[in-house]
């Protein structure tokens, strides 16, 4: 906490001007390593030797000042903070808690992104958010299959539901780029004017990577979590939230209030969807008791979710 302190004020002082340039540089490391510690620890790695890689990492990166290794070291930043923001979760036996965490998430990868940001990288905004998503991801896998008890681990339904999940996201990310590519000038147009109407209207605007997935995931996986491990598995897709929030201060024509707003809307949106999810697992696997009442059903739900799991804080493994 004190490292993180302490280089969330270098980068303060970069952004307002209140000092040298390389203050920034050097807050971004002093965050970075700290976010590598603290990823290593909480998925029962070995911080200290991580954390002082990433620190000899950064050091380089802001004492050389290349363009390349900057870049490269604002992907690493935002797609650890993203998979910290997801790790950082506790499981959730109610609907309400479920909200909490991932509002704690969304705080966790803003500040990745505020870090990656102190590294003033030369992007292009599209293929960093890319990058970040896909490290993101596979740093998350190779940290749920140790959460998850591997793929066994996931039995036939769960298989079922990431697949499903995996290939969705994939295909709407493809269409995505393809339609920003290849899209006819009439539909661009209607999507720019919606998105204009929104920005102007509400502020803002939800992004449906983020509201159609990594809301959905992260909810479902932390209240599955209070019930069964493989619920690690529904929070891999999570860094679809994370992911964006730690790539939002790169974007040089979002502001931060239009940021917020856009992740609020997201959210609304996602918890919407993940609310009839949760209802419907629920009563998939039998935590409705037939006859019985909505409230003694729920409430005896509650009751059964006792599956324990470490402090926010502390190693899972």
């Amino acid at each position: 906490m004190v490292a993180l302190a302490v280089g969330l004020l270098g980068l303060g002082i970069s952004a307002f001007d209140l000092g040298p340039e390389i203050f920034g540089g050097l807050g971004a490391a002093v965050v970075g390593t700290a976010y590598t510690f603290a990823l290593a620890h909480r998925t029962g790695g070995r911080p200290l030797i991580f954390g002082a890689l990433a620190g000899a990492a950064g050091l380089v990166v802001v004492l050389t000042d290349n363009e390349a290794l900057r870049t490269g070291a604002a992907v690493l930043v935002a797609s650890v903070a993203a998979v910290l923001a997801v790790m950082g979760t506790v499981p959730s036996r109610r609907f309400p808690k479920t909200i909490r965490e991932t509002f704690i998430a969304v705080g966790i990868a803003a500040l990745g992104s505020f870090a990656a940001l102190g590294f003033e990288p030369v992007v292009m905004v599209s293929r960093f958010e890319y990058a970040t998503l896909a490290c993101s991801l596979a740093i998350a896998f190779f940290a749920v299959y140790r959460l998850g008890a591997g793929l066994h681990g996931l039995g036939r339904r769960g298989a079922i539901v990431v697949g499903i999940g995996g290939l969705m996201l994939a295909l709407t990310l493809i269409y995505a780029e393809m339609l920003r590519r290849y899209g006819s000038t009439g539909l661009m147009d209607s999507i720019d004017e919606m998105q204009r109407w929104c920005r102007i209207h509400l502020g803002g605007y939800p992004h449906p990577i983020q509201a159609l997935f990594g809301v959905p995931a992260l909810v479902w996986g932390t209240h599955m979590r209070a019930r069964r491990r493989q619920g690690w598995w529904v929070c891999l897709f999570g860094v679809a939230l994370t992911a964006p929030v730690a790539s939002t201060f790169l974007n040089p024509d979002v502001g931060l209030a239009e940021a917020a707003l856009s992740v609020v809307y997201s959210i609304l949106i996602g918890l919407v969807i993940a609310f009839v999810i949760i209802r419907i697992d629920l009563a998939l696997t039998g935590s409705t008791a037939a006859g019985s009442g909505r409230r003694a059903a729920r409430e005896a739900d509650e009751a059964s979710a006792v599956r324990p799991e470490p402090g926010r804080t502390h190693a899972l493994l």
